[in-house]
């Protein structure tokens, strides 16, 4: 049976009949130093970055004479190439499969002559230009929801069976994507409209989140997983809203005078989307407002435990993407 008639058949045994509520980077993925103030660059967990540029732009519009570039990392050693670092003789620095032990400040040291026609005097001149690249990743989707029903009273066991009912319902409509719900909760209310009498409701709120048992089944060809839990997440918020739509259909147009008792109150179904950090990563809008959106990796001196999206101070660390505070 479809999980709405479902609904409706129970909902119609439990309560009998009721009156009814109505209701930086550039196109060509360079990105080029400025002399004086770092470059913020963001590289999603095991991305390319883009190219970095050992030039500011100004100059990269000019000749530039018997050029040499030297690139250091983050623990501030001279950079070579490798599986995860690629340098080009013409200064371009891409860092492939990017991690959290990556993130930091990578500078290059410019140096070019300058060559006056008149007399062939040579002048060296050298430029720094700084890049903090941080690594990222999304945040974890979960979504809030909450609904209402009517019912004939806020005493008696048929509360709690429908808030039951309607769990199991709504865990069986996504459960092959590997979502649930949790922290389910209800509130009876009684509410007074205009020129109507008081009506007695349930205000019920709950959690889909995208980690029931067994998600990480999804992650085998993956080396992270929160595209996958999120697109999932996203199409069970589709059903459920669908799933309240229905209600709503079913009450203006399969019933005429005799409405149960216990019903879908129409238009009472809202969302609001929730936003979790893997531990070693947080939100920081002031700090990183290019990826304000993003789970940005925690920077020396902060850590991130659990799933929160704040990292959290602590002066003894010394590393990107700290879990504790030693």
């Amino acid at each position: 049976m479809l999980a709405w008639a479902l609904l409706y058949a129970v909902l119609w045994s439990l309560a009998g009949v009721g009156s009814q509520r109505s209701s930086l980077f550039n196109i060509k993925g360079f990105v080029y130093g400025t002399v004086g103030h770092p470059v913020k660059i963001y590289v999603k967990l095991h991305q390319a970055s883009p190219v970095l540029i050992c030039m500011d732009i100004d100059r990269a519009n000019k000749e530039t004479v018997d050029p040499t570039y030297l690139w250091t990392g983050p623990n501030e050693n001279t950079l070579k190439g490798n599986s995860q670092i690629n340098i080009t003789n013409t200064g371009e620095l891409v860092l492939k499969d990017f991690l959290e032990p990556l993130s930091g400040l990578y500078s290059c040291m410019l140096s070019y002559k300058t060559i006056k026609a008149e007399t062939q005097e040579e002048t060296m001149i050298k430029k720094k230009y700084d890049f903090l690249v941080f690594a990222y990743r999304e945040p974890d989707y979960s979504y809030h929801m909450a609904v209402r029903f009517t019912t004939g009273s806020c005493v008696g066991r048929h509360n709690d069976l429908l808030f039951r009912v309607l769990k199991k319902i709504l865990d069986n409509l996504i459960s092959d994507l590997l979502c649930h719900v949790i922290e389910p909760s209800y509130k009876c209310h009684f509410v007074k409209l205009p020129e109507r009498d008081f009506l007695y409701e349930l205000f019920i709120a709950f959690q889909v989140n995208p980690f029931a048992p067994g998600w990480r089944s999804l992650c085998n060809r993956s080396a992270d997983c929160e595209d996958i839990t999120n697109h999932n997440v996203l199409k069970a918020r589709d059903r459920m809203e669908e799933f309240f739509r229905k209600q709503a259909h079913i009450l203006h147009h399969h019933f005429n005078r005799t409405v149960p008792a216990m019903h879908f109150v129409d238009h009472s179904f809202q969302v609001t989307r929730i936003d979790n950090c893997r531990p070693g990563f947080g939100k920081n809008e002031g700090l990183h407002s290019n990826c304000a959106t993003c789970c940005v990796v925690c920077s020396p001196g902060t850590f991130s435990p659990d799933v929160d999206v704040t990292c959290q101070i602590c002066v003894s660390v010394h590393i990107y993407g700290a879990k504790a505070c030693p």
